[in-house]
């Protein structure tokens, strides 16, 4: 059975619309859990712009399922990590002028500095956010990469029906080469309710990291029912 990971990012950025105390992404913790979700999914960028160290220590106290801490390789923010022990660190690039992490993570023209980045940050395990690219998984399998989270955006973001299946063949072809060299397989990036069944009928991936869908529902809906939705659709 698939894993969903929800990413509690946007209750963040929801409070800092206001620079506010709430909405408050910890209690967001309990509700997903209880809802079936695998577990938490948060990113301490190095501008703060959403999630911040309080939030993510207290978010790491009462997590009792599984976190998944997003990060740059960053002294500061890899500092932070070890302090902190998520159970999985996703290593991703990260600009200060995007809006979200656009596109995956260059791990083959960074080879030898990612893979001291993962050197650094054993025991806990760490991922790479890439781009369903052989040379990609490759560089990520040489660099001591545990996973892959594959970047599924230009899927997501596919003007036709055409470029939808260009972009899911992408996915699947990546995610199979992945599984065979040895590599955990989740994949992540623009994934909602209307667009996420046909990645999931690929049946190659282990889990679903998916946050701002399922937060935009959760107005609507509440925490719980968005979460439940999302976890009956990738399960």
């Amino acid at each position: 059975m698939a894993r969903l990971g929800v990413n509690i990012d946007h209750i963040a950025t929801i409070r800092q619309a206001r620079r506010t105390f709430e909405p408050d992404p910890v209690g967001a913790v309990g509700i997903v859990e209880r809802a079936g979700a695998f577990g938490l999914v948060c990113h301490l960028r190095e501008d703060r712009r959403h999630i911040n160290e309080r939030d993510l220590r207290l978010v790491r106290e009462v997590c009792r399922s599984h976190l998944n801490l997003e990060l740059a390789a960053s002294d500061e923010i890899i500092r932070i990590a070890l302090e902190v022990g998520p159970e999985v660190c996703t290593l991703v690039p990260e600009l200060r002028e995007e809006v979200t992490t656009e596109g995956g993570l260059d791990v083959a023209g960074q080879l030898s500095n990612l893979k001291k980045t993962v050197e650094r940050l054993a025991p806990i395990t760490v991922s790479a956010f890439i781009g369903p690219d052989e040379a990609q998984i490759m560089a990520s399998l040489d660099a001591g990469f545990f996973a892959v989270e594959l970047h599924t955006g230009e899927y997501a973001n596919a003007k036709s029906d055409v470029e939808r299946e260009v972009q899911l063949k992408r996915l699947a072809r990546g995610a199979e080469t992945a599984a065979k060299l040895g590599l955990y397989v989740a994949c992540g990036h623009g994934l909602t309710y209307h667009n996420v069944q046909a990645v999931v009928e690929l049946g190659v991936f282990s889990e679903y990291n998916i946050g701002h869908s399922i937060i935009s529902r959760a107005v609507f809906t509440g925490l719980e029912e968005a979460v439940r939705e999302m976890a009956l659709l990738v399960g």
